[in-house]
């Protein structure tokens, strides 16, 4: 019989943490690895009927990640407080892939920044375009959202995806952008920008290594299927 000093869920939570000390996240469940973090944000509560929750309402862990605070908010059990907190862990990951892809010698396949280009719009509910700015080594100076909403040739223009490289000082330069709708297939509109960003970068002596487009779990490489 447990006394009100020691609630059940102090045991639990001691358990799976030292779960994790041990053996890491490899054989924890979805549920398992939300209820751990959700311990170092949510306090003198049981946090498992919290993670049951969220991975009801967003179908799984990646998608509670992505989710707004907003969103995160309408589930019970997660203030104000721990869906900052959810949206903290997804931000430093971000962070983190973009660390480790700048830290390769040189970017020259696609294959070399995906994960990065996931980790940085996949599950965003909008529309985003992002350049990866890269030195005449194909190093990664730096990476910028330049646009989000509707992507198309009115609202970014070569020019001004140029304009972004110049003041970066870029040598080449990596479009990313997503499709929140999650089919990564580029539309004819994301061909003929491509293709207009392009010449007008020549000009400036501003290599296009590729466009990546990010779905839902997939992507798509315009270079690696012949597009530009």
């Amino acid at each position: 019989m447990s006394n009100k000093r020691n609630p059940s869920y102090i045991g639990h939570r001691e358990r799976i943490r030292e779960k994790f000390a041990s053996s890491g996240l490899d054989s924890f469940l979805d549920h398992e690895a939300l209820e751990l973090l959700l311990t170092y944000s949510v306090a003198r509560r049981d946090t498992k009927p919290i993670a049951w929750a969220l991975l009801k309402r967003f179908g799984s862990l990646s998608a509670v990640l992505d989710a707004t605070p907003e969103e995160l908010e309408s589930v019970q059990g997660v203030g104000r407080g721990t869906a900052i907190f959810l949206k903290l862990i997804r931000g430093i990951f971000k962070k983190y892939m973009f660390d480790e892809v700048k830290e390769r010698v040189a970017i020259r396949t696609p294959q070399n920044v995906i994960e990065y280009c996931q980790a940085s719009l996949s599950g965003k509910k909008e529309e985003c375009l992002e350049i990866i700015y890269l030195s005449v080594r194909n190093t990664i100076i730096n990476t910028e959202i330049v646009a989000s909403g509707l992507i198309d040739r009115v609202a970014v223009t070569p020019r001004k995806i140029v304009e972004c490289a110049l003041l970066a000082k870029a040598s080449a330069i990596i479009l990313v952008h997503n499709h929140p709708s999650g089919d990564a297939s580029p539309s004819q509109d994301d061909i003929t920008l491509t293709r207009e960003v392009i010449r007008a970068a020549e000009l400036f002596g501003i290599s296009v290594h590729d466009h990546i487009i990010v779905g839902k779990g997939s992507h798509y490489s315009l270079k690696a299927n012949g597009k530009i």
